[in-house]
């Protein structure tokens, strides 16, 4: 398990890059994980972006057996607009995780935007724990449920 202690940071608010598969099933109030999009929606942190991050999740949330094009649609435009979002620029390329290269988009945006944060469900991450330099701290879905309930509006 990370280490959660000192954060958020009093001085700056708390900056977090959120994998796909963890934005997909905080969306649905019935979810258990609903409070991640919630507290986004609340401005208890800031969500950072790319256009890759932003593409694969509207590929991912239109899906059929997701979200399906409407409700998509929605939540992008819940993200694009909110004050607490952070559009990244995406300089370079690390290229940290070799086994899925594909979410490397991830770790980039959080390097970009100097994140606190990268939550994912997804074991793919793992390997960035063992990783020294840069440094890109990596929690799972219900650590970030932990961190949220200690935080206030």
């Amino acid at each position: 398990m990370a280490s959660l202690a000192n954060f958020p940071p009093d001085s700056a608010p708390l900056k977090v890059v959120i994998d796909t598969n963890v934005l997909l099933v905080s969306i649905s109030s019935r979810s258990r994980y609903h409070s991640i999009y919630r507290s986004f929606i609340d401005g208890l942190y800031t969500l950072c972006v790319t256009t890759d991050i932003l593409s694969e999740y509207e590929e991912i949330l239109a899906s059929p057996k997701h979200l399906g094009p409407e409700w998509t649609q929605y939540v992008l435009e819940t993200i694009d607009n909110a004050p607490n979002m952070e559009f990244a620029t995406r300089y370079y390329r690390w290229e940290l995780i070799k086994s899925d290269p594909d979410d490397n988009k991830f770790v980039d945006c959080a390097l970009a935007c100097n994140a606190d944060y990268i939550v994912t469900n997804d074991g793919h991450f793992d390997t960035l724990k063992e990783i020294p330099f840069p440094k890109v701290t990596v929690i799972s879905a219900d650590e970030f449920l932990q961190l949220l309930s200690t935080l206030t509006v």
